[in-house]
C-alpha cells in the first residue's frame, strides 16, 4: 500500500534594509519539466510575518522548481526614493524537490540591492 507524500514547501523573506519580515511581497512558484516548458502552479503573497506555504504534503512531487519574487513592487512601496528601474526587480530562485517527504524551505535575505537564500528547515 503507497503512502501519501508528508513533505511540504515554504518560504519566508526577511528584509534586511528595514530589518522586518517582509510583508505582502509577491511570489509565483513554477513548475520546470525536463521539456523546459516552464507553468506556475502557485502565487501568493507573504503574510505580515513575511511566510508563505507554497506545497502541501498533497502537492509534493519530485522535479525542478523556480521561486519568483517581486522585490521590485515590494522596495518601491516602501521608498520611492530608489533608482527606477530597480537595481533588482525580479528574484528568481531554482531548485530541485527530491524526496516528497521532506520539509523543503527557501527563505530569502532582500535588500534594494543584495539578496542570499539557502535550504532552511
Amino acid at each position: 500500500m503507497a503512502t501519501s507524500p508528508t513533505g511540504k514547501l515554504t518560504t519566508h523573506v526577511l528584509d534586511t534594509a528595514h530589518g522586518c519580515p517582509a510583508a505582502d511581497l509577491k511570489l509565483e512558484l513554477w513548475r520546470i519539466p525536463s521539456d523546459g516548458n516552464a507553468h506556475v502552479i502557485a502565487s501568493s503573497r507573504t503574510n505580515a510575518d513575511g511566510r508563505s506555504p507554497l506545497l502541501s504534503p498533497d502537492s509534493m512531487t519530485v522535479g525542478t522548481y523556480e521561486l519568483r519574487f517581486w522585490v521590485g513592487d515590494y522596495f518601491a512601496a516602501l521608498d520611492p526614493k530608489l533608482p527606477n528601474p530597480p537595481f533588482l526587480n525580479l528574484i528568481p530562485i531554482r531548485f530541485a524537490i527530491a524526496d516528497v517527504n521532506a520539509h523543503y524551505h527557501v527563505p530569502l535575505l532582500v535588500s534594494p540591492w543584495s539578496y542570499s537564500t539557502y535550504r532552511g528547515s
